[in-house]
């Protein structure tokens, strides 16, 4: 079984001594060059009437429909981990629809590296809303997305992120750590605030080690991430 960087301690030195090996400024670049938002293209949003958290709910509001419905529920959290996750780095897009193979949001994850430079990789974010707790089959579904992932989110490079309102169970963890497929587990709640993160040994490999998270002094359990003992501050969102 592949370790997982389980790195919740708010301890910075506890998670310093879970990552051990450099990246050089080069290799990094080389990964992080043909992945900005930018230059990818992105698929058509879902819907022509909303395209972010703020001009969805003023369409809900226009339309009368329910906060108690699926629907409501379900796109106003994929936008909301969309909000909530920029603060790390990431850059997401909402997309959705009936070929999705579950994928909810596309994008990047750029994070400072050593020696100045910057690690940029491809997203596939899958966001379970509400009370039912994840569980093994949905570590499956994720890995089933990157075989159905958009153009430009296809082939080696790509990070999968599952995303609940719960944290990860004993079966996630393990589930986590037998795939074969870059995967990180998040736990954001419907306000957004982001309290576990959890990646495998191919994550780490894909670029995450020497990456870590702790918990943000009188952030009320929100993590922030760290990398080799040194905490990187959360971005304006």
């Amino acid at each position: 079984m592949f370790p997982i960087s389980r790195l919740l301690s708010s301890s910075p030195l506890h998670a310093c001594r879970l990552s051990s090996r450099q990246f050089s400024a080069s290799r990094l670049r080389n990964k992080s060059s043909d992945k900005q938002p930018d230059k990818l293209k992105y698929p058509d949003s879902p819907s022509p009437h909303h395209s972010d958290l703020d001009s969805f709910v003023s369409y809900a509001k226009r339309t009368g429909l329910g906060q108690s419905s699926t629907v409501y529920v379900g796109t106003h959290y994929e936008y909301k981990v969309a909000h909530s996750l920029s603060r790390y780095g990431f850059f997401l897009k909402r997309i959705g629809g009936s070929s999705d193979y579950g994928t909810d949001l596309v994008g990047t994850w750029t994070l400072p590296s050593p020696e100045s430079s910057t690690l940029s990789m491809r997203t596939l974010v899958q966001c379970k809303a509400g009370s039912q707790r994840v569980g093994p089959r949905h570590v499956r579904e994720l890995e089933g997305a990157f075989v159905g992932a958009p153009v430009g989110w296809r082939g080696a490079g790509v990070l999968g992120v599952l995303v609940s309102e719960w944290p990860a169970t004993k079966g996630v963890r393990d589930s986590l750590g037998r795939s074969q497929w870059p995967m990180v587990c998040m736990c954001c709640s419907r306000d957004g605030l982001v309290s576990q993160m959890l990646w495998n040994q191919r994550a780490r490999e894909l670029g995450l080690d020497g990456y870590g998270v702790s918990v943000r002094h009188g952030g009320a359990g929100e993590l922030v991430l760290m990398h080799n003992g040194r905490t990187l501050p959360l971005r304006k969102s």
